[in-house]
């Protein structure tokens, strides 16, 4: 008995110390391009910014500083983009995140999802979805999805947006 227990601890070992994504499995793919941003990226930033006195940079810092991590993953393969909207669907029920809201613009739909977090101004989890992307760089994009984790203050998420120069879609919840 002692022996099956010590084997069960040993087999799940590997999985207490890591937290899994169910996204993780586009960082593999060859159809999909993936960008992750952890804590210790997030950090180096912070830190190479502290001594700006821009009012934007310092807001920037603050955030930087409650964030887990940011994952980009985006693909111009539509059979890449079915499986991510799949997976993006599944998880949206799973983690029982909320819609935050949607934006139809042409072909482009953006879609943000939360995990509510302290308070209505604070969420444990951003999610981005956008599919019908316009041409970025002589790509067209299929489909975007990004998710950040921390503690973000949905007031602050366009100076983030903006000093990263990451999707203009997350500058339409500054605006709402």
């Amino acid at each position: 008995m002692k022996r099956l227990v010590i084997l069960m601890l040993l087999t799940c070992a590997p999985f207490l110390g890591t937290s899994q994504s169910i996204f993780d499995k586009f960082e593999d793919s060859d159809r999909i391009g993936s960008v992750t941003i952890n804590r210790g990226m997030l950090d180096i930033l912070a830190t190479m910014m502290e001594h700006d006195d821009d009012p934007e940079t310092k807001e920037f810092i603050q955030m930087a500083k409650n964030i887990n991590n940011i994952k980009i993953f985006l693909s111009e393969d539509k059979g890449a983009a079915a499986d991510m909207a799949a997976t993006m669907s599944q998880y949206v029920l799973s983690s029982r995140l909320e819609e935050l809201m949607k934006v139809k613009d042409g072909d482009t739909q953006v879609k943000f999802y939360i995990k509510q977090g302290k308070d209505e101004d604070h969420v444990e989890e951003l999610l981005m979805f956008v599919t019908g992307v316009d041409e970025v760089k002589d790509h067209h994009f299929e489909t975007v999805l990004l998710t950040m984790t921390g503690n973000i203050d949905l007031t602050k998420v366009g100076t983030l947006t903006n000093k990263m120069k990451l999707h203009k879609g997350l500058n339409k919840i500054q605006e709402n």
